[in-house]
């Protein structure tokens, strides 16, 4: 996790911390089935948009999901994308869920992970320019 990524115009780290949880508090993830398709559906949803997963945790009541994403998508569209598209996923392979009006809550935890601490940055800013390369591609 502490290697940078390095693509075609920029170099770095872009991973997140999510967590969220079922609406009402429901506890259909304890169920071996939702619990699996679900775990699918999250590692699908991560190869679809360019993520990688370095854990995830469906909990009887929450989910954490600790991954890299791309560059090109913001916190709150892969958020959009990983709750829209595993309820999608688990009403239509359980049909008791259609009963529940919303499978996730509203709310959600996000925080940005690195290998640094906010003082180490700052120093860095304020103290020393350290030189930069950009290979041209």
């Amino acid at each position: 996790m502490t290697d940078l990524t390095y693509r075609s115009h920029s170099v770095g780290q872009n991973a997140f911390h999510f967590v969220w949880k079922p609406k009402y508090s429901s506890k259909f993830l304890k169920y071996e089935a939702t619990n699996k398709i679900c775990k699918g559906a999250i590692r699908m949803i991560a190869i679809q948009n360019n993520c990688k997963i370095y854990e995830l945790q469906v909990m009887e009541d929450h989910i954490h999901l600790f991954v890299e994403l791309p560059p090109t998508l913001c916190v709150s569209k892969s958020l959009q994308l990983f709750k829209g598209i595993s309820s999608r996923i688990l009403r239509r392979r359980f049909k008791f869920l259609n009963k529940i009006p919303m499978i996730w809550s509203k709310g959600k935890f996000f925080r940005s992970v690195g290998n640094v601490s906010f003082k180490t940055i700052q120093n860095y800013i304020v103290q020393s320019q350290g030189d930069w390369y950009f290979e041209d591609a």
